[in-house]
């Protein structure tokens, strides 16, 4: 027993050095860690955001430093943003957020909505607006939440309560145009229209001092006239639809929209009158092949049956090509080859302008035009140029930074993020592509009706001039000269084949009806 007492004593004397050794070691590691902690937030202090990020980015990851790893996370998320790379920073508030559990939640979820508004990705700003509390958001950066919040709401159709998000955006808010004209919209949703006109016509006076071309103004003019249109107060639509300065790009679009109107109050000449600027050499680029159809409706209503077979003959040679090389190209493109297409057509119509060859493309120059206006692209478009101009500045760093973990890691995610917004990009292209087949074979569908009625009424017209009920050869205004004449106060020049953009929508149709 003694010797075995004696062992004991041996052993334990021999361990008393080893873990004074472990001790002393654990102290040099503390104070080295909270040395190396000291360090880093005195570069953030210092606004040595590149050293900081490089220092954070090591301690984040270290085993040493997991009680104070949302801390180091939170901090490097600052850093990045300052270095103008939201993307990246957004990835590490969003660690400081799923983890839910530390004080630095709320300042977290700030830096990420203002990321994510930066960025314009809808997945983001979703993912944080989600989750963050009004009442916990700074006052400077309330409009623009409430400004998300409320197309959080419009995206999954809360209409009432969208409309009251973006009813708090404040007047003196840039964002104040947008949210008012969104406003607008969500009560139209919903089917009030008397605040949707109410919210429209705010949305003009408010914008009056910028001039009638300001875009947040002609927006609530279309708004306005819209909603009389929907009311069937056609001469009032018509009206409003009069006040869309015709050098503005909403222009064509809404000059198509009061033709609607025309023709639904019975105003066949105007309507055509409308056509005749809507069908210039001017608007060539522009995919619009129901205002040919509408076009053949109102001659087929005045019996001009030779006019009629002419615009539905240029509506088949216009738009069977199109939708041939839609189909074609439908069959056999991955998600890239779509986003790369149209973005090749935008770059180099954006470079050429009217010199552009539009022949060179897969996709018909007029689908592409149509696919890059809207609205789920344009935002997509824009993502992916924010994320090029953040991967410019990473390449743009000093290649200290670029070659450390913090510099790969950024490189890793704005490539990656990339890949996934392209691919994104080149299915909202494809879905696009497939609605413009679905309209044009409907489209020809009723081409074929429209041409039916045409041949029909030739028919009769024909039994009524052989029976003798026909129209007179010669009709009252025949011999009228019309080289000019002055009247209210206008000049009326006969058209000879020539446009000329400033008579665009100054054009007045004076044949008669042929009808008996």
């Amino acid at each position: 027993m003694a010797n075995l007492n004696q062992g004991q004593t041996l052993t334990v004397a021999q361990k008393s050095p080893a873990k004074s050794k472990r001790k002393r070691r654990r102290r040099v590691n503390r104070g080295s860690s909270r040395s190396e902690l000291v360090q880093a937030l005195q570069m953030v202090k210092r606004g040595q955001f590149q050293q900081a990020s490089v220092k954070l980015f090591q301690l984040s990851h270290s085993p040493r430093f997991r009680d104070r790893k949302m801390q180091l996370k939170y901090l490097l998320g600052l850093m990045l943003y300052q270095m103008k790379m939201p993307q990246v920073a957004a990835f590490q508030f969003i660690s400081v957020v799923k983890d839910g559990n530390n004080k630095y939640l709320r300042q977290a979820l700030e830096k990420l909505s203002l990321a994510a508004d930066s960025l314009g990705d809808d997945t983001l700003l979703n993912y944080a607006i989600s989750r963050v509390k009004v009442d916990d958001f700074p006052r400077v950066h309330r409009d623009m939440l409430f400004f998300r919040i409320g197309e959080f709401q419009l995206r999954n159709q809360q209409f009432g309560a969208a409309a009251q998000s973006f009813r708090r955006v404040q007047r003196t808010s840039p964002l104040f145009p947008k949210a008012k004209y969104l406003e607008a919209m969500a009560y139209a949703e919903s089917k009030q229209v008397k605040k949707a006109y109410e919210g429209f016509e705010d949305l003009v006076q408010a914008r009056e001092e910028f001039g009638v071309t300001d875009v947040a103004r002609v927006s609530g003019v279309i708004g306005q006239a819209r909603i009389l249109y929907q009311a069937k107060k056609w001469e009032e639509a018509i009206e409003m639809y009069r006040q869309v300065p015709r050098d503005t790009d909403a222009w064509h679009d809404t000059f198509f929209e009061s033709s609607w109107a025309m023709l639904r109050s019975g105003r066949f000449r105007s309507a055509l009158s409308n056509f005749h600027s809507l069908h210039s050499g001017f608007y060539e680029d522009r995919y619009l092949p129901e205002s040919l159809l509408l076009r053949s409706i109102v001659y087929l209503y005045i019996c001009k049956y030779e006019e009629m077979e002419k615009v539905l003959n240029l509506f088949n040679k216009i738009y069977k090509p199109v939708y041939k090389d839609v189909v074609s190209f439908l069959k056999v493109r991955s998600a890239d080859d779509y986003f790369a297409e149209v973005i090749r057509a935008m770059k180099e119509f954006r470079d050429k302008g009217d010199q552009l060859d539009r022949t060179q493309f897969k996709i018909p120059f007029v689908v592409i035009r149509k696919v890059s206006k809207e609205g789920d692209f344009q935002r997509s478009y824009s993502y992916i140029v924010k994320l090029l101009e953040e991967k410019k500045t990473i390449d743009n760093m000093d290649s200290s930074w670029r070659n450390s973990a913090i510099g790969r890691y950024a490189k890793r995610v704005i490539q990656k993020r990339l890949l996934k917004a392209r691919k994104r990009a080149g299915l909202q292209v494809r879905a696009h592509l497939d609605t413009v087949r679905e309209d044009l074979f409907d489209l020809f569908e009723q081409e074929g009706f429209i041409r039916y009625e045409m041949i029909n009424g030739k028919k009769e017209s024909l039994k009524k001039k052989i029976a003798g009920k026909d129209l007179p050869e010669e009709q009252i205004d025949q011999d009228t000269q019309r080289d000019y004449y002055i009247q209210n106060g206008y000049e009326y020049w006969p058209f000879k084949g020539e446009y000329w953009m400033d008579e665009l929508g100054n054009y007045h149709y004076v044949g008669t009806q042929s009808c008996n």
